[in-house]
């Protein structure tokens, strides 16, 4: 009787955590991660000398788990995700993570002493997607925009689409990936992400650009 007491109590808790997850606002989120993020990455060592395992790491455990890749991926590859066979689609998913999660290393690896700063959200509570403004206050230099577009789900919110100085994310990829499909196909234009994923792969952080 008490492993059923325990396993029950067990699953309330979980299903209390995803529940509380759920419901956090998409503001909420975005804070939450960028400032865990930040500060692991100011107070790591490893990742301060541009270790790729451990800022790979932080970005995967961190970040990735609130990205909804698939969207983003399909909104990339436009009116082509639709010709594409589900093995391709995956396989385009796939490739277009790994290089975002090795763009978002490169970030991260040079992370010194910059701070966020939010900017109020103008959403309707009944809205299904947001977007999330920000801009990160570096040393030198004008301050960054980085905003973000949520989606809600039944996993909580999502980010789709993200904002660096102006330019969104999967605009800037769309004209990239039409022009490499009508080259070579959706296969050419998995083929060219995974050689670029290859050559980010073997260049320190920092270069990888």
């Amino acid at each position: 009787m008490k492993l059923v007491n325990q396993l029950f109590a067990a699953a309330t808790f979980a299903v209390a955590a995803a529940a509380a997850q759920a419901a956090e606002a998409p503001d909420a989120l975005i804070k939450r991660i960028s400032t865990d993020v930040i500060d692991t990455a100011k107070a790591d060592k490893e990742i301060q000398a541009g270790n790729q395992k451990r800022v790979m790491d932080l970005v995967e455990s961190k970040i990735l788990p609130h990205v909804d890749f698939q969207r983003m991926t399909a909104l990339a590859a436009g009116r082509f995700w639709r010709q594409a066979t589900p093995e391709q689609q995956q396989q385009l998913s796939n490739e277009f993570k790994t290089l975002l999660i090795f763009t978002y290393s490169g970030a991260l690896s040079q992370i010194k002493n910059e701070t966020v700063e939010f900017k109020p959200m103008r959403a309707d509570p009944a809205d299904q997607e947001v977007e999330v403004r920000s801009q990160v206050n570096v040393t030198r230099g004008e301050p960054i925009q980085l905003n973000y577009r949520l989606a809600k789900s039944g996993a909580g919110w999502k980010i789709f689409d993200i904002n660096v100085l102006g330019a969104w994310l999967v605009e800037t990829y769309k004209g990239t990936f039409a022009a490499e499909i009508n080259k070579s196909g959706i296969d050419g234009l998995i083929k060219a992400l995974a050689e670029r994923n290859k050559k980010l792969a073997s260049k320190p952080l920092k270069a990888a650009k």
